[in-house]
């Protein structure tokens, strides 16, 4: 008889989204209605917006709801705000009420409060180099993210960081949502093939990855491929295939 089906741990669900969605846009869309879920208290209707910065901006943006679209765009138009800084600066950004905030200047806490808004929570995510990411949680009731909520806000982000990382690193190797979600479905494929590379190369999962990704860009050869050309090869003959590290010498 076979075992009955387990519950999804928070990082499983959060990969099904990935391979759910039609896109990475509406992916940042789903993650943040599900964040929004799981950081709602008994009774509430969480805000939340989640910030994806590439090259210096505000490249990629979800939100839970259009009234947190429309509060995480007030610190976009004005280039300032706790989600920006959280994500920017890497550190979490706690406003306890609206009505005492100037660190942005009045134009921010003012917006944001004539929304019925009163506390914020922003705290980053760790995508370990990929880009910079940020979850912002937004409240009607001013101290709402006391340490207890707070603490609850980071194990999640902890959580949830690697499939994100994960999201966004294969996002910049595709051209479309088909590649991205064909990608993801041979993450088991690729989590071998980095351990291979690890083990044959003595090095770091970051350094591993690199050396995949760059073998798939010389190549001109889809990530997934380079992946299971690796398996397979190491499945017939493990003692002929080495990926060099970038101007790693192989002795004759």
């Amino acid at each position: 008889m076979l075992p009955p089906d387990l519950p999804l741990n928070t990082t499983e669900q959060v990969q099904n989204l990935i391979l759910d969605s039609a896109d990475f846009e509406q992916f940042l869309n789903e993650l943040a209605r599900f964040s929004a879920h799981q950081m709602a208290g008994d009774g509430d209707d969480a805000l939340c917006g989640i910030t994806l910065l590439r090259d210096r901006k505000a490249a990629t943006i979800g939100w839970s709801s259009d009234s947190a679209r429309e509060v995480d765009e007030i610190q976009y138009s004005l280039s300032q705000g706790p989600c920006l800084t959280a994500a920017e600066e890497e550190r979490e950004v706690n406003v306890p009420d609206l009505f005492e905030e100037d660190r942005w200047g009045p134009d921010y806490a003012n917006a944001v409060a004539a929304h019925g808004l009163r506390s914020v929570l922003s705290l980053p995510f760790n995508l370990q180099g990929e880009a910079k990411a940020a979850l912002n949680l937004y409240s009607d009731v001013p101290r709402k993210f006391d340490e207890r909520a707070a603490a609850k806000a980071r194990g999640y982000t902890r959580e949830i960081s690697q499939a994100l990382r994960l999201a966004v690193r294969f996002s910049l190797h595709t051209d479309s949502a088909a590649n991205l979600r064909a990608t993801l479905e041979s993450r088991t494929t690729i989590d071998i093939a980095v351990g291979i590379v690890m083990a044959q190369n003595r090095c770091s999962q970051e350094a591993a990855v690199r050396i995949l990704t760059e073998a798939s860009s010389n190549s001109n050869t889809k990530l997934r491929n380079v992946a299971k050309s690796l398996v397979e090869s190491v499945g017939g003959n493990a003692t002929r295939t080495h990926y060099q590290e970038p101007g790693e010498v192989q002795a004759g």
